[in-house]
């Protein structure tokens, strides 16, 4: 470690530890790993480009973190003064668009294999594909030790202000950024003794997560052997029914977070039988006691447990209002470390609080992101990541409700996954036209077939009519399924 470069040590929050213990623990599979890939239109000056990206990463010291663990009681994250990030270009105006897809795809694998050193200066690279004269593939890699979801449309808004004014020979005055240690001062003030109490109470008697086995493959080892693990579907809700859903949550004032959160329990009591089911929930850990929170580039967001009890017979829209109270409360403890609070329940150490997670991505767009902002035109915008649950919901709220799935594919086909895709859809278009019904009576089956399981119900009912002297009880043999 050079020692003239560095400006400063300390230590990492809890979800940064958890996400780099999981990172050395199994780095074969390149969990925390993201990759973000743009498509860019029009004239771009790749020098500028650079130099906007190089300019951010100054601004910024979690960008410019490396982390130091070995040796020590505490893992350390060490900011450094001065971080060369380049900007790696290649031509590929001679290849034909089959040939340029093909490159790009296992440049993408190959890239995601790679991974990150996380002992070195920068955990971030990018990557610039010329694929025609005013057409390019660009690809920005990173850790999620560095950038949460909140954070990297910060840094591509700053990125664009800076290549439009380096464009223009102009130079940019950004407000001052501010430090991703001021969070760790704000976390190591907080009582947890006060959030202790609190989770001591919400997951009082559970002693394992919600099980998903019900969704797994029946020959997981087929599925085990395959190049990577990892995987995303999404479905896209029309306008109509994100509308309706809207107007449900305006009218009844609930968020459509909280409709979402509903779903997500009721279709995993389905799945389990369980009707006091846990998932995770990321939140994004931005207090607003803290100065400045909402502009601080870091790994701010926090993942915690939800614990939903569901009662069958229950309406559905007094049990949503529940849950949005439930919601509300948990918020004043999302800074609690989610190691500390798996110890204060009772699932044993090693166990996982649940295994799976909800993550609504209710997203600032800075303006400088928006359409007819920019000289530069983006589109074909993909992310691909892993991080350590078997199904990861993800909710990118707009005019059109997406409604997304990261899951495990060594033991979950893709055929399950849209299963529950199609369920969600059915259960949030039942909670929109239905909101009054109990919860026993919300189906997640498609017409075709709920009409065949009528079919089937009549085929299999027999009702024999046995005379006095039968000494069989005719509702023993009467089977309704």
């Amino acid at each position: 470690m050079k020692t003239e470069n560095i400006e400063d040590i300390y230590e990492l929050t809890p979800i940064q530890k958890g996400i780099l213990f999981h990172s050395l623990y199994a780095p074969e599979f390149g969990q925390y790993f993201f990759q973000t890939r743009f498509a860019l239109q029009g004239n771009l000056n790749s020098v500028a480009f650079e130099q906007a990206w190089q300019q951010v990463v100054s601004r910024h010291t979690i960008l410019r973190s490396g982390f130091y663990w070995e040796d020590v009681d505490n893992p350390l994250q060490v900011v450094y003064k001065q971080v060369n990030l380049p900007l790696e270009q290649q031509d590929w105006r001679g290849l034909d668009p089959v040939e340029q897809d093909k490159r790009l795809t296992a440049f993408l694998k190959c890239d995601r294999q790679q991974g990150f050193d996380l002992s070195q200066e920068c955990q971030m690279r990018l990557t610039l594909f010329r694929c025609a004269d005013q057409y390019y593939q660009f690809i920005w890699s990173r850790h999620f030790l560095i950038v949460d979801g909140w954070s990297a449309p910060m840094v591509l808004d700053e990125v664009v202000q800076f290549y439009e004014a380096f464009c223009q020979g102009q130079t940019l005055s950004l407000a001052p950024s501010i430090p991703f240690q001021n969070y760790i001062d704000w976390l190591q003030q907080q009582d947890l003794s006060k959030a202790e109490v609190f989770w001591r109470r919400v997951l009082q008697g559970v002693k394992a997560p919600t099980p998903l086995t019900h969704l797994y493959a029946d020959d997981v080892g087929s599925l085990a052997n395959q190049d990577e693990q990892y995987n995303d579907q999404q479905i896209i809700l029309s306008e109509a029914k994100t509308a309706a859903l809207q107007s449900l949550a305006k009218q009844h004032q609930l968020t459509l977070n909280t409709l979402i959160q509903g779903a997500w329990a009721i279709l995993l009591s389905r799945y389990s039988g369980e009707k006091d089911v846990v998932y995770g929930c990321t939140v994004s850990g931005r207090p607003a006691d803290l100065v400045g929170a909402e502009s601080i580039v870091g790994m701010l967001v926090n993942t915690l447990p939800v614990r939903v009890k569901i009662n069958p017979e229950q309406s559905l829209l007094s049990w949503l209002k529940q849950l949005q109270a439930q919601l509300v409360e948990m918020r004043q403890y999302e800074y609690s470390p989610l190691v500390d609070v798996q110890g204060w329940s009772d699932v044993p150490r090693g166990m996982p609080l649940f295994e799976s997670i909800v993550v609504f991505e209710n997203l600032p767009v800075p303006p400088s992101l928006r359409e007819g902002n920019r000289s530069i035109e983006v589109s074909k915008f993909t992310n691909f990541y892993k991080i350590n649950y078997s199904i990861t919901v993800v909710i990118m709220p707009g005019s059109s409700l997406v409604l997304g799935i990261n899951y495990d594919f060594s033991c979950i086909d893709v055929a399950t996954i849209n299963g529950i895709l199609t369920h969600f859809e059915i259960i949030l278009h039942c909670m929109a036209t239905h909101p009054e019904i109990p919860i026993k009576d919300l189906s997640i089956l498609t017409q075709t077939e709920q009409r065949l399981a009528l079919e089937w119900e009549k085929e299999i009912t027999f009702d024999f009519d046995f005379k006095e002297t039968s000494p069989i009880d005719q509702n023993q043999v009467q089977v309704s399924v």
